[in-house]
């Protein structure tokens, strides 16, 4: 189980604001953090990786990354995170990349084979199109075989095509290694057909948190609409 109760005061575009969560997650959970742009989203998922400091809590299992004076290194956090802009080392190729993180050579084949990037293994990451950089960030990011996946908006710089294919990738990963996976997304199909539950942010607050039928379908048009 992940708790998480944080307050952290923002400043953003549309002003100051308090961004304050409580929330308990459970092992193997998939999260989809979802609201308008500058609700805090991101900024939850950078404080969940220890890049950014927040008063609070936040327990992992039986491990305090945050707490008092407490605040765990990001190295030490057993957490894989998948950026907006791929955060890929250019100068290396595609296995290089997973090795980087771990030298576990089987590992970075068995996620190349899972992903159909097998082929690409030696070519450097310079010159894969979007979509297959996406993929290796998700090898990346799971070559720790983290605890806890954090994903910020993994999906939208793709055509649909690829969208539907990574959002595919993304659930094996997610079921073949049982991690709990908070995913930002604006991306509303996605949400629903990749999570378990759907956690909704406005202005720093959690305003529904339930199944994806009850926010989607069940939940008022305000919300429906905050979450596009």
């Amino acid at each position: 189980m992940i708790q998480i109760e944080i307050h952290k005061r923002l400043h953003g575009a549309y002003g100051d604001m308090d961004l304050d969560v409580n929330l308990e997650i459970q092992k193997g959970e998939f999260i989809a953090l979802i609201g308008e742009s500058g609700s805090g989203k991101t900024t939850l998922l950078r404080i969940l990786a220890g890049l950014e400091k927040a008063v609070g809590t936040i327990k992992v299992e039986d491990l305090l990354w945050l707490g008092g004076q407490k605040m765990l290194p990001p190295q030490q956090r057993e957490i894989g995170f998948i950026f907006q802009d791929y955060a890929l080392f250019e100068h290396m190729n595609v296995e290089e990349n997973l090795l980087f993180v771990k030298k576990d050579k089987g590992l970075a084949q068995r996620l190349l084979a899972m992903t159909e990037l097998s082929r690409l293994s030696h070519r450097n990451v310079k010159g894969l199109s979007g979509g297959q950089k996406q993929r290796v960030s998700l090898c990346r990011a799971l070559m720790k075989q983290p605890k806890l996946l954090l994903m910020d908006e993994p999906l939208s710089a793709l055509d649909p095509a690829m969208r539907t294919k990574l959002q595919e990738e993304i659930l094996r990963m997610h079921k073949t290694f049982g991690i709990t996976t908070i995913m930002v997304s604006h991306d509303t199909d996605a949400s629903y057909q990749l999570a378990d539950r759907i956690v909704v942010l406005d202005h720093g607050k959690v305003i529904a948190d339930g199944r994806p039928e009850e926010i989607f379908v069940k939940t008022t048009k305000e919300v429906y609409t905050l979450c596009r």
